[in-house]
């Protein structure tokens, strides 16, 4: 027998605030169909004034643990993927902690940008499959809109704020693939790449935000070749191949990307879950929103094989296995 991280929950959570691609006409030498043809995105959200990113956590996180029919109680700890905190510290993690109402267990953040729901996944699964915990909260939530250069037409279209949510818990299986939950994790990065995309602030650097800073062209040639070799290895470790994956769920960048890696992957399109174009990237939120998007649409069920990939600025990037 082998403990198994199985997902009991998923929720989501998007500001009410829809910004459609014609907002940029105003302002930047852009058009609807210029955005819609580049990236896909036809919409995005952005959070009020006063929402940060883990209030945005927190309605996410309330969502997964109604679906899952638990209380704050029934978790063991919060692990939350952002690289878009509130503060510099204390942790957005601990800011959902305290506001579920929760008075034990722990709480951390896990910072790989839009790879860091990929990197939060893994901690947990090593987390339970070790046995130290049994019940995890694994949330990504991001305000990308607090950090974009709104005079770059090349960057401040693509991204947008929101939220998603997942309640682990341990469950045994037989260690087969077979099993429900995540069968295995991939993670990589490579800093010769980092001026790929950054962030131009920091506390050590600036002591302040930063603009987001992006190279678009070289990051789209980086990001198939790697996407796909990553989702491979991890369907590798798990004994599987791409015939055996019912649905990609990938991070949520740019519609040439997705189609990009699917068709190395050899896996048709009406197979991946696809919400870029009405969320924008949302960095470390996209996966769990589309994994939110997915199962209330009746398109992922119980028994489903996943791969889910993603990558992000460090370059960081990685792929999760699991089934539903």
């Amino acid at each position: 027998m082998k403990m198994r991280a199985v997902v009991e929950g998923v929720g989501h959570y998007l500001p009410e605030r829809v910004v459609p691609n014609s907002h940029f006409e105003s302002f930047l030498d852009t058009s609807d169909e210029w955005i819609k043809s580049r990236s896909g995105i036809e919409r995005r959200h952005f959070a009020a004034e006063d929402q940060t990113t883990s209030d945005l956590a927190v309605f996410a996180a309330k969502m997964a643990l109604e679906n899952a029919g638990f209380s704050a109680d029934d978790i063991d700890g919060i692990l939350v993927a952002t690289s878009t905190p509130d503060l510099t510290f204390p942790s957005v993690a601990t800011m959902v902690q305290y506001e579920l109402g929760m008075t034990s267990g722990f709480g951390f953040d896990v910072q790989a940008v839009c790879a860091g729901f990929i990197y939060a996944l893994a901690n947990a699964n090593a987390l339970i499959v070790s046995g130290q915990a049994r019940r995890l909260l694994v949330i990504g939530a991001e305000t990308f809109s607090r950090i974009m250069d709104w005079t770059d037409r090349s960057t401040c279209v693509l991204f947008g704020d929101g939220a998603g949510a997942i309640v682990l818990g341990a469950q045994e299986g037989t260690g087969g693939p077979e099993d429900r939950g995540i069968l295995s994790t991939d993670l990589n990065s490579d800093g010769r790449y980092r001026d790929m995309l950054y962030v131009d602030g920091g506390v050590s650097s600036s002591g302040t935000s930063g603009k987001l800073r992006m190279q678009g062209n070289p990051l789209f040639r980086q990001a198939v070749e790697k996407l796909t070799s990553t989702a491979e290895a991890a369907l590798q470790k798990a004994g599987l191949n791409d015939k055996d994956v019912d649905w990609i769920v990938p991070h949520q960048a740019n519609i040439r990307i997705i189609q990009g890696t699917a068709r190395k992957m050899g896996i048709p399109m009406d197979h991946v879950i696809v919400t870029v174009q009405d969320h924008g990237n949302t960095s470390a939120a996209s996966i769990p929103l589309a994994l939110s998007v997915g199962v209330n649409e009746g398109k992922i069920k119980r028994g489903d094989l996943l791969v889910s990939e993603a990558i992000g600025g460090g370059l960081a990037w990685g792929a999760v296995v699991l089934r539903w």
